[in-house]
């Protein structure tokens, strides 16, 4: 239990992380979660349009228009066509949004990236394995 009541405690340090960018930049949290599903969708290899993006964030389609419009507003996405389908909009990270990400987020990033420098391929595919698990039994539940 220590290291899921570790785990839970990482969770609610973040959120408020986050909620200070998003203060510092005008932004709701909503944004920020929204930013960084485009990030890891980038990092996927896939293209995220505003239905899927508000998907996962819990939003319906006005909410999810609402929001594509105020990042777009603030220069941090834009809506582009599809490379796969023309026909299809998707949202894409503006370079601001990425370059504010990192000023904010990089360092602690940096931190997190340089404790992992000590293990071994062994064990750091168990620190891989345990939270990609409690993500998908989080996403199922």
């Amino acid at each position: 239990m220590e290291i899921v009541h570790l785990l839970r405690a990482v969770a609610v340090e973040l959120g408020p992380h986050s909620a200070r960018f998003a203060n510092q930049n005008g932004t709701h949290p909503t944004d920020v979660r929204a930013l960084i599903a485009l990030m890891d969708a980038v990092r996927a290899g896939t293209e995220l349009t505003a239905g899927r993006l508000g998907g996962p964030l819990g939003l319906n389609s006005p909410g999810t228009t609402a929001l594509v419009d105020r990042l777009e507003r603030a220069g941090q996405v834009r809506r582009v066509r599809s490379e796969g389908d023309r026909r299809s909009v998707v949202v894409e990270v503006g370079q601001r949004a990425v370059t504010l990400g990192q000023a904010f987020f990089g360092p602690l990033v940096d931190s997190a990236v340089g404790l992992l420098q000590g293990y071994d391929e062994r064990e750091l595919a168990a620190i891989r394995g345990f939270p990609a698990g409690v993500r998908e039994a989080a996403a199922e539940g």
